[in-house]
């Protein structure tokens, strides 16, 4: 009788050890996903009220993002391609540990699974507290008193003509390879110091506009990405803003100031995009001035030449021969990534994601020529 009464209690304190030693969400694990709560319940407030997505954008994501920012800036690569670069690896070290120290019961392993979702959790608090609110705001047009509406082949023309002269001005100013490229006449560092006095020009007209001393980064691995069609990207998880250096040079002073425009708090694709114009303009530099004039003559004449044809010939007459030279290079640039299956798959994920923040899509990026026409009409 006493050697049963012992032997139960020997039961009795494994089990008190095993509940004891039984794995359990970590505390941090728990924190990421009150914070994805919290997150849920702003992201639904922002979906209300414009004005609350505004007021939190400028006063409480500006400084996120100001501070991701700064803690990455001092990193000379960018921190999110090499966490993409490092995927693969990051993968096999987590099922290693996870059938190491997560395989003896399935509670093991759905405590494992939830610590491992716990991140997800995380990024989308992230993505809520520093950018979501920018997609849900005040749009653009309005901030800067432009009445947005359809336009006209008329409207279209009359734009990409004004856009053509600037074009064919800034050029005189910007040097070309024989029959080819034009060429930006510093280092991306020397880039990214002129474009950040452009901004701070920018930021004592546009008050919207949040002032910040940052930087954009290369990315290593830019050929690769040419195959997605992708010529830059903001990372809201680092705060960083990264540039595509495979493609020509007329383009990467346009796509960088893109870049900086999202990481100040500018979300939707076309606004972006002409925050990007607006910005490059009140630069002192030429090859700037050139980009940006170049890169939205080509969104608007694009849009002209699909409403009429005739009027977009006679626009692109007007063109320079460097511009025209240009113009052609980049076509034949372009033949080598035009089909591509990670283009494809790029295309539906940034569509499917765009789509979700309320916006058209990726057809978002070609809506700056709405703007641009509205913002023509304010220099008639």
């Amino acid at each position: 009788m006493i050697f049963k009464l012992k032997k139960e209690a020997d039961i009795a304190e494994d089990d008190r050890l095993k509940e004891k030693n039984a794995k359990k969400l970590p505390r941090f694990a728990i924190a990421f996903y009150i914070i994805a709560a919290v997150s849920a319940i702003l992201f639904a407030f922002f979906l209300i009220s414009e004005s609350f997505a505004d007021f939190f954008n400028r006063y409480i994501s500006s400084v996120l993002r100001a501070v991701l920012a700064y803690i990455t800036n001092w990193i000379p690569f960018s921190l999110a391609e090499m966490f993409i670069i490092l995927i693969p690896a990051i993968l096999v070290f987590l099922v290693i540990f996870a059938v190491k120290r997560y395989s003896e019961s399935w509670r093991d392993v759905l405590v494992y699974c939830g610590t491992m979702l716990s991140f997800l959790a995380l990024f989308f608090g992230i993505f809520t507290f520093g950018f979501s609110a920018a997609y849900r705001g005040t749009k653009l047009e309005e901030k800067l008193g432009l009445e947005r509406r359809d336009v006209s082949s008329e409207e279209l023309y009359l734009t990409a003509s004004y856009l053509a002269d600037k074009v064919n001005e800034e050029a005189q100013g910007v040097a070309f390879t024989e029959g080819g490229f034009s060429i930006m006449p510093y280092s991306y560092d020397e880039m990214n110091d002129k474009l950040i006095a452009a901004y701070d020009e920018a930021c004592d007209e546009y008050d919207f506009l949040q002032r910040l001393d940052s930087r954009v980064k290369p990315v290593m691995l830019s050929e690769l990405m040419s195959y997605t069609h992708i010529t830059g990207v903001y990372s809201f998880f680092t705060g960083e803003a990264n540039i595509n250096v495979a493609f020509p040079d007329y383009t990467i002073p346009y796509t960088a100031a893109h870049e900086l425009a999202h990481q100040r708090g500018i979300a939707r694709e076309d606004e972006a995009n002409f925050m990007a114009f607006l910005v490059c303009i009140e630069s002192d530099d030429a090859y700037i001035r050139y980009s940006a004039y170049l890169n939205l003559y080509e969104y608007v004449a694009s849009a002209l030449h699909s409403a009429d044809a005739e009027l977009y010939r006679e626009v692109y007459a007007s063109l320079g021969k460097n511009i025209k030279y240009e113009m052609k290079a980049y076509s034949e640039f372009y033949d080598k990534y035009r089909e591509s299956v990670a283009a494809d798959v790029s295309e539906t994920v940034n569509n499917t994601f765009l789509v979700i923040q309320g916006t058209e899509g990726t057809k978002s990026y070609g809506m700056v020529v709405d703007i641009a026409v509205a913002y023509y009409k304010t220099l008639q």
